[in-house]
C-alpha cells in the first residue's frame, strides 16, 4: 500500500478508487492560464495604476537580492496547501533575475520590497513561481499588481501564455489571478491515506 500522500486532478479516474479505499481529500489546488491573445492590456495597467500613494512596481535587479531573500524568508511558511502548493525558501540562484528568470515587485515608502513574483520563461510560455506580500502589506491589491506588470512586461516580449496555479485555500491568490484575466482549467485534489 502507498504510504505517502498523493496529488491527483480531479478528472483523474483514479480519484473515486482512492477515496472508496479510505483515502481523504486534505488540501485542493489550482491551475491557471491566460492566452496572449486574451490579454486585455487597459485593465492591467489600470491594475497597476490603482495601487496609492508611494508604492511602485517596479522589475527587481540583480542588487535587490537580499531583499528578495529577505521578503521571501518572512513568508516562506505562509503558503497553504500541502504538497502541492509548497514553496521552498529561495537560494540566493533562485532569488538572482536573468533572461529566463524574472521578478516583479512593489516597494513601499521606504523603498523596501513589499510583494514580489517571479517567473520562469520557456520560450513564449511563462510559468509563475510564486507570488507573495508582506503580511502588514496583504488585501491592498499588490499581489494583482505584481502578476499584473508582469503579464504586459513579457506580453511586449512576445509571451503567448502565462500559467499560474495556488491553494483553494487561498482565496485572494484566486481572485487575484481571475482579476488578471486568468482562466481555471485544473483542479488538483491531496490525498492522504487511511490510519494503518
Amino acid at each position: 500500500m502507498i504510504a505517502e500522500n498523493v496529488v491527483l486532478r480531479d478528472n483523474d479516474p483514479r480519484l473515486p478508487e482512492f477515496q472508496s479505499r479510505g483515502w481523504r481529500i486534505v488540501a485542493r489546488s489550482w491551475a491557471a492560464e491566460l492566452n496572449a491573445v486574451d490579454v486585455d492590456t487597459e485593465r492591467l495597467t489600470a491594475l497597476i495604476e490603482c495601487l496609492r500613494g508611494e508604492r511602485v512596481v517596479r522589475e527587481p535587479e540583480i542588487s535587490d537580492k537580499a531583499a528578495i531573500l529577505t521578503l521571501d524568508a518572512a513568508t516562506v511558511a505562509d503558503y497553504p496547501g500541502g504538497i502541492a502548493t509548497l514553496h521552498d525558501a529561495l537560494g540566493p540562484e533562485q532569488a538572482t533575475v536573468s533572461s529566463t528568470r524574472r521578478g516583479f515587485g512593489v516597494t513601499g515608502p521606504d523603498g523596501g520590497l513589499v510583494a514580489m513574483t517571479f517567473v520562469d520563461i520557456y520560450g513564449t510560455k511563462v510559468e509563475t513561481d510564486f507570488t507573495v506580500v508582506a503580511r502588514e502589506w496583504r488585501r491592498q491589491g499588490l499581489a494583482t499588481a505584481v502578476k499584473a506588470a508582469s503579464v504586459l512586461a513579457l506580453l511586449s516580449e512576445h509571451a503567448e501564455s502565462f500559467r499560474t496555479g495556488g491553494s483553494d485555500e487561498n482565496i485572494a491568490s484566486l481572485a487575484a489571478n481571475t482579476s488578471v484575466g486568468y482562466t481555471l482549467d485544473e483542479v488538483w485534489s491531496t490525498l492522504t491515506p487511511p490510519a494503518p
